[in-house]
């Protein structure tokens, strides 16, 4: 951060039928930075979810005025977020496989794994499979209540366009999985290759997609039967994916090359590869609500790139905290919050402004974010 930190009081403001209230809010956990004045807008109904990986719970931030409101624990090494579609329910990932450091990089940016895959045989001998499941998390409460097995070390996921199924990155099995919500049951265990990580799925909801970092692939599965429909590859380290709203694309950063890769999410297939900025370690990718507009962080770099749809042009870099991992963009595509790991923050960003506003404290390295409305009283 380039500005000095400093304490003040915040001041939720709702104006309506000419009646305004004012609560006062502790900034403990929270830096502004620069803010930027901008025209009266109606104040934000939601509530910001991150997880916190080293610590094993959830963060829970306020949408209008920042500040901490809950920290729920969760169990071991929370990872992937995602709410359900009424947002009423939050699930997060959670696995007793414990912690690795990144690989190392060669000059060409490619991760340099141990011959013989010593790393991974210590992580499984060391590993709490009672601890891996998917977390259910009562957003009214703010409350834990169950954990359901999903697989071996899950990572990330997605609802299905329903919400009656989630599709899970079961890492160090080289798997995915279908979890069935309502039954619990796991319905499907599908081969992939190694690291599977991010899950998504397409707009009509007839498809998703598991992106697997160590050689680049690429799957695609048939929603409804769960039958490999496609499979392609990019370079190495794929985090994440994300669709225009339309469904006609999906991007896709490679982690290791520094690059976005455009894909045609019809045909599922590889268009071109677009190269970020120097020193890029891209990992979060998502697409602004209107789809004009692709944020990914950067990871080592500290920032968010700001694509152009269209033509996936890099249009600009906004400085955020220390390699931010997960991030996720308001309903009303204002706001942008990234997960600092290093840093223990979450990053806001002003995205009419372009510019980072804010740093909220969360505590135990956060990883993931997710956005949902606001608890009704």
């Amino acid at each position: 951060m380039t500005n000095d930190k400093f304490s003040m009081t915040n001041s939720q403001f709702r104006v309506g039928a000419l009646v305004a209230a004012c609560r006062a809010a502790p900034l403990c956990a929270l830096f502004l930075l620069d803010p930027v004045p901008a025209p009266a807008q109606p104040a934000p109904d939601y509530q910001v979810f991150v997880s916190n990986e080293k610590s094993g719970d959830l963060t829970v931030i306020n949408g209008t005025d920042l500040t901490v409101t809950a920290t729920i624990p969760v169990g071991k090494r929370p990872r992937g977020i995602h709410a359900s579609p009424d947002g009423s329910t939050v699930y997060v990932a959670l696995s007793g496989t414990p912690i690795s450091a990144p690989p190392k990089l060669d000059a060409q940016g490619n991760p340099i794994f141990q011959k013989g895959g010593d790393d991974d045989d210590d992580n499984d001998a060391k590993a709490d499979k009672a601890a891996d499941g998917i977390g259910v998390v009562d957003v009214a409460q703010r409350k834990m209540l169950r954990k359901i097995p999903a697989g071996s070390d899950p990572e990330n996921f997605a609802l299905s366009a329903d919400g009656k199924r989630i599709y899970i990155s079961n890492e160090d099995a080289g798997a995915a999985s279908i979890l069935n919500i309502s039954t619990e049951k796991v319905e499907h265990l599908l081969l992939v290759t190694r690291e599977p990580e991010g899950v998504g799925v397409t707009p009509g909801g007839n498809a998703f997609y598991v992106t697997c970092e160590t050689a680049g692939d690429i799957f695609v599965f048939d929603a409804a039967t769960a039958k490999e429909i496609a499979r392609f590859a990019v370079h190495p380290r794929p985090r994440s994916v994300d669709f225009l709203p339309d469904g006609s694309r999906a991007f896709i950063p490679s982690e290791s090359a520094g690059e976005m890769n455009v894909v045609d999410s019809i045909q599922h297939k590889l268009l071109r590869t677009v190269a970020l900025p120097t020193g890029s370690r891209p990992m979060c990718v998502k697409v602004s609500p209107d789809g004009r507009k692709v944020y990914v962080g950067t990871g080592r770099a500290g920032t968010i790139c700001v694509l152009d749809a269209a033509t996936a042009a890099v249009l600009n870099t906004i400085k955020v905290g220390d390699r931010p991992w997960g991030i996720a963009i308001s309903p009303d595509g204002r706001r942008l919050f990234a997960a600092n790991g290093p840093s223990d923050d979450v990053s806001v960003v002003d995205l009419v402004a372009e510019k980072e506003i804010a740093r909220v404290k969360s505590p135990g390295s956060p990883w993931g974010v997710v956005i949902v409305p606001a608890a009704r009283r």
